[in-house]
């Protein structure tokens, strides 16, 4: 069972002393002062968690979470204060623009002086390089010094080698960021390749697409604590949540009503017959439009509470609600909000995304500059949305919310994820997630 684990983290703390001058540390490095000159700054404190071979696992968490710093004590770069660090197989890693890299070196010593730092003999090098720089493709820069590359021909050096030289870990932070759009391709692609070949890939990124579509689990961290761990799409999700201002508190004790909520959608979701879940209906005077369907039993609602989606639908061109939508039909998605308190120009909202929970699609009424002014406290708005369906023919998540400025900062007052199963019935796909109604011709020349 411990050969399964790649990397063990047990417990880890990282903790720093920040002096207000300079001579206060040295007096306490000689003993000179009894008085305590610092304050103590947790970039880690007891952070857990294992990462099995073969697994792609993505770290996320908002500046000064602790993301940064975990990769470098795992890769040597940092000491810990406390704690215990397993590490089961050949590292290499890319942590931030410039780390292992002397910069008065051309790019072809750098190459040498990095894969020798991983353990490899200038011969195993040899093997690899004509990889390495087909990879990296930066010319005759290679034979230049690397403080003459721009930011860009970095990173591809960088990445190139630390990705060829065969580790049996990769640990890469943010850094792909920097390199163009083919060549963040070129790296997501090396990524897939590493995965299929049993690897071991941990990293650091603030693109969520990238965290859901690569990782087979995620982390979230907050001011130096672990707060959560699994599958990519619900840490994203919790993510967003502090991302507009929930606290880590709120989040949990939210956790906890939500699971309380979803054994009760469960239960109710039971208790239906078949055709119930499934029939398409005409929306019946007094009734709710969202008894209709089976919503989703697991459904992950928060919010500050200013506002409530009380319902929602699904319609389809005639009028009918219903979860399944036929291809170039129209339709239209509502929402049905009250507030319980003054608002000021609130949005309305939807989005689709996959089973997996990447966005496709959506959009707002600040978008489509529908605005409502200010919704006083005991208002009811239905927002209607009607377009046309050109999702290829499949399975897709329906999220909505309501919204509102405060300032600078978004905030969520109702916010329903993945409440709906949307279905596309199609007898015509194309390539990817839309069509683009193309109009063809074919001639003989």
């Amino acid at each position: 069972m411990a050969d399964e684990i790649a990397i063990k983290i047990q417990d880890v703390t990282k903790l720093y002393k920040l002096y207000d001058k300079p001579v206060d540390r040295l007096k306490e490095s000689l003993g000179l002062t009894k008085q305590k000159k610092y304050k103590e700054h947790y970039a880690l404190r007891n952070v857990s968690f294992e990462v099995k071979r073969g697994e792609c696992v993505g770290i996320i968490g908002t500046n000064g979470a602790g993301k940064s710093t975990i990769l470098k004590i795992i890769t040597g770069v940092l000491n810990q204060t406390a704690g215990d660090v397993q590490i089961n197989g050949r590292i290499s890693a890319l942590l931030e623009l410039g780390a292992g890299f002397n910069m008065e070196y051309t790019g072809i010593e750098n190459v040498y002086l990095n894969g020798t730092m991983i353990g490899f003999s200038r011969e195993e090098i040899d093997q690899k390089m004509d990889e390495i720089l087909e990879f990296a493709d930066i010319g005759d820069f290679v034979y230049q010094p690397v403080k003459t590359y721009s930011s860009g021909m970095f990173v591809r050096l960088a990445f190139a080698v630390a990705i060829n030289i065969d580790p049996e870990i990769l640990i890469v932070d943010e850094a792909l960021s920097v390199g163009d759009v083919f060549f963040q391709l070129k790296c997501f692609k090396k990524f897939e390749e590493f995965k299929k070949n049993g690897k071991t890939i941990l990293f650091v990124s603030h693109d969520l697409s990238s965290i859901e579509k690569y990782c087979d689990k995620a982390l979230l961290l907050d001011h130096g604590r672990k707060i959560s761990e699994g599958v990519p799409i619900d840490i994203i999700n919790k993510y967003k949540k502090l991302m507009t201002g929930m606290t880590v508190e709120e989040l949990i004790e939210q956790e906890k009503e939500l699971e309380e909520k979803r054994e009760q959608r469960r239960e109710e979701k039971t208790a239906k017959k078949p055709q119930e879940q499934t029939e398409k209906k005409k929306p019946s005077e007094g009734s709710l439009w969202k008894d209709s369907f089976d919503l989703n039993p697991n459904l992950d609602e928060y919010g500050d509470g200013k506002a409530k989606i009380i319902d929602i639908g699904v319609f389809d061109d005639e009028g009918n609600l219903t979860t399944t939508i036929l291809k170039g039909g129209r339709f239209t998605l509502k929402s049905k909000v009250e507030f319980k308190e003054d608002v000021e120009d609130p949005i309305f909202t939807y989005t689709f995304k996959t089973l997996k929970g990447q966005d496709i699609t959506g959009t707002n009424t600040m978008y489509e500059k529908a605005s409502v002014g200010k919704a006083s406290k005991g208002d009811v708005y239905v927002a209607s949305f009607t377009q046309e369906m050109n999702l290829q023919g499949g399975e897709y998540l329906l999220s909505m919310s309501c919204t509102s400025f405060v300032g600078s900062d978004l905030v969520a007052h109702d916010r329903l994820y993945d409440v709906l199963n949307i279905t596309v019935v199609s007898d015509k796909n194309t390539v990817g997630f839309y069509d683009m109604n193309s109009e063809v011709k074919i001639e003989k020349a």
